[in-house]
């Protein structure tokens, strides 16, 4: 499957169809959080409006891997964007700011608290301008609290979140998940908090307001029952390598040539799975009928499915776990993502091209909705390449724009 895309200078975010078709977006700050909130909602039809710095821009551009001294992930995390150099540190780019939030429906930034309002550009300031404005507004440990005024990034997000803690194996140190999900998270937590905040302004006739989202509570909104565990029971969850602690059978397994995760913790899942390998005394155990019992004999269960899963290949395995309705998968890495058939056949990989024509597959588009769906129009745009356009819409002559241009202003 192929996505045809608009070049990068058309002004795609207008001509935008999808469910947010006609909502503006204001996207400030930088790197992981804040800009991955603004491409999310970008693919669903929104026109967002990225401020950058003149000559520099955002630094995710010289992020990771490079073509032609632009990062391949810059590609991805601005597509369907527009990009608008300003010095948010001068006069005329706050004022730049001011006509865009006039106008916008949302605005995401992910400054250190009290940056904003250092430029005149806190949500008090704003809301004036705009009463039906909602600003997003992401950071370490939120805007409120003795933490507040310290520097954070997603790693220490996750850290203090509990998810660090409880990752890896047990007799090493902490791991990381080996992508920044603490700061995705935080970005999914400030989508959800925009359009929650857009309901109410348009079906409850209320203003805008600020969806205060932190790094570090992201995190622990989905750390499961990690706290009850603790305040109740007096249970630290620890690192526990492959398995998840406390539901059984759910592992990667050793296959001849390779590993193999399983999950056969249902009830009913775990039987098929232990008649399957030739264990019905186990299937046919009352101590394993319910989890609680598995979960004590977690040794002897992950025991019996190494056992088996060891004299076979991985494709032997998954072919006789999808037949006994277990899940089974493979463990997959880039190459075999972009390989399989199944995310080609629905979008979630497919193929676009660089602007020196190379080819270059992408990330489809999640939650697939069935009457407006995502689309990507563009890939990340040059430095500044819808600047004039921007500010000629927001009612600047080309002479104001040529002079703030020459003096670096945008």
């Amino acid at each position: 499957m192929t996505q045809v895309v608009e070049g990068e200078g058309a002004a795609s975010g207008r001509a935008a169809q999808g469910p947010l078709a006609g909502i503006k977006v204001v996207e400030l700050g930088q790197l992981i959080a804040g800009p991955y909130a603004g491409r999310l909602l970008a693919e669903f039809g929104a026109d967002v409006v990225k401020i950058e710095p003149p000559g520099i821009g955002d630094p995710l551009r010289t992020w990771r891997v490079m073509r032609d001294g632009t990062s391949l992930w810059w590609y991805l995390q601005a597509r369907n964007k527009r990009s608008v150099t300003a010095d948010l540190r001068t006069p005329e780019g706050q004022e730049i700011v001011r006509r865009l939030a006039g106008e916008a429906d949302i605005l995401i930034e992910n400054f250190r608290p009290g940056a904003m309002e250092k430029w005149g550009l806190g949500f008090e300031a704003l809301s004036a301008i705009n009463p039906k404005l909602v600003m997003v507004r992401i950071s370490g440990y939120g805007q409120t609290g003795p933490y507040s005024q310290r520097p954070g990034f997603g790693v220490i997000g996750e850290a203090m979140g509990g998810i660090r803690y409880t990752t890896g194996s047990p007799d090493r140190a902490p791991a990381r998940t080996g992508i920044s999900i603490g700061d995705t998270l935080s970005s999914l937590y400030g989508v959800m908090g925009a359009l929650m905040s857009v309901i109410h302004v348009v079906k409850n006739g209320g203003k805008g307001q600020v969806v205060d989202v932190a790094l570090t509570e992201s995190v622990l909104s989905v750390m499961e029952s990690l706290v009850p565990e603790y305040g109740v029971a007096g249970v630290i969850r620890e690192r526990s390598g492959g398995a998840l602690p406390g539901i059984v059978p759910t592992d990667a397994y050793p296959c001849s040539d390779g590993f193999v995760l399983i999950a056969g913790n249902g009830d009913s899942i775990f039987k098929r799975l232990m008649s399957t390998i030739g264990r019905e005394d186990l299937a046919a155990d009352p101590r394993l009928a319910r989890n609680d019992g598995r979960a004590a004999a977690v040794d002897e269960i992950d025991g019996a499915i190494g056992a088996w899963t060891r004299t076979r290949t991985i494709a032997e395995v998954i072919d006789t776990m999808n037949d006994a309705s277990v899940p089974g998968g493979r463990i997959y890495n880039a190459a075999d993502i972009v390989a399989d058939p199944h995310y080609r056949a629905r979008g979630m990989v497919f193929d676009t091209a660089l602007p020196d024509g190379t080819s270059m597959p992408v990330p489809g588009i999640a939650p697939k909705l069935s009457e407006t769906p995502g689309v990507m129009r563009s890939l990340g745009p040059s430095l500044g390449a819808h600047t004039d356009e921007v500010l000629a819409d927001l009612g600047y002559a080309q002479d104001e724009i040529a002079t703030m241009r020459q003096r670096g202003i945008v």
